[in-house]
């Protein structure tokens, strides 16, 4: 049995609306040379020129309990895939640190019990009973829908028998690509070798929850509907004119305009992908699935708290929802009495 075959199968449980933001690193363009995004029909849209070379990206959010300090790095995952993030701040501030705090995140996995669903993964992203999109999507959406598969997926007749959900996630990574949005260096792994650098004690934050019946799992999810054509239609909404917006925040973020950073909206594509997983047989059979997410902001909220009180300096990596959000990581913190300043 191959050492991949597992972590593809923990791939398909973990189907997340949240991996059709990111895309494999690919060589990178000359920024002049990026395709303009598309809108719907397939027209160019204004093309806005992706800053390339080394970047500092933001600077780095400060909180503070007297004199102990955590520096927070802020990530953004649409970056142009021609930068590489540098900061020699962040670099300083890792290495004065004492403990680096992973981001929340969860996952989900199947254990060497998984070797037996692997039989049954054969047409996992198909739709039950072999319906095609033409069967699933209302007329409308579907009319809308053809122009963007010549784009996107030229002759690929496959394409429509999958899934809407699937169709998003694969429609949404090409639209980025096309764009010249791709993860090319991810600062979170160059953080990762830097807090490993200097020996930094890391404390994980994150949520695993663990498939306990794989087989029945995968069974009834090819066999169960999902509510997933709102997930494609919001994939749908946020092409054209969201993409360019999507390119203008990229820039924002790898150059540090921390006004133009503040501006970040997060579009309902994300929320309508995420209630179609949330509708599928995987969180039926495994309600726990639903209080990960809660679960891991707790970890991370208790975490900090403990290390602020233990650590002269700590480092820590959010993601720029968590950043920003009024509902965040730091807007908690700040609710509980700790100091929270705002890049320089």
């Amino acid at each position: 049995m191959s050492k991949r075959a597992l972590p593809a199968l923990t791939l398909c449980f973990l189907a997340l609306p949240a991996l059709a933001q990111t895309a494999p690193a690919a060589e990178p363009p000359a920024p002049a040379a990026d395709a303009a995004p598309a809108g719907e029909a397939g027209e160019a849209l204004p093309q806005t020129i992706l800053v390339s070379g080394q970047r500092p990206g933001p600077g780095l959010w400060k909180v503070s309990k007297g004199e102990h300090v955590m520096w927070v790095f802020g990530a953004y995952d649409a970056l142009p895939k021609s930068i590489e993030w540098r900061s020699k701040d962040a670099e300083r501030k890792i290495a004065q640190s004492q403990e680096y705090l992973g981001a929340p995140g969860t996952a989900v996995g199947v254990g060497w019990g998984g070797v037996t669903a692997l039989p049954f993964l054969v047409g996992i992203k198909k739709n039950p009973d072999g319906v095609t999109l033409k069967e699933v999507l209302p007329p409308e959406l579907y009319a809308r829908w053809l122009p963007l598969k010549q784009k996107y997926f030229a002759n690929d007749d496959d394409i429509e028998r999958e899934r809407p959900m699937f169709v998003a996630q694969a429609l949404y990574r090409r639209a980025l690509e096309e764009a010249g949005l791709a993860r090319g260096t991810d600062p979170r792994e160059v953080i990762g070798k830097l807090v490993e650098k200097h020996h930094i004690k890391y404390t994980t934050t994150s949520v695993r929850t663990q498939i306990k019946e794989p087989v029945k799992t995968v069974r009834e999810f090819k066999k169960t509907v999902m509510e997933d054509v709102p997930c494609l239609a919001a994939t749908m909404n946020s092409l054209g004119a969201e993409i360019e917006a999507i390119r203008v925040r990229a820039n924002a973020w790898a150059v540090g305009e921390l006004d133009a950073i503040e501006k970040l909206t997060f579009d309902e594509r994300e929320s309508a992908c995420t209630n179609a997983f949330l509708s599928s047989a995987i969180v039926k059979l495994q309600p726990e699935i639903l209080s990960m997410k809660q679960r891991t902001q707790d970890n991370w909220l208790a975490a900090a708290e403990k290390a602020l009180e233990n650590n002269t300096t700590t480092f820590t990596t959010l993601s720029m929802r968590d950043v920003l959000s009024p509902q965040g990581a730091l807007a908690k913190l700040k609710a509980k009495g700790y100091t929270v300043e705002k890049p320089n």
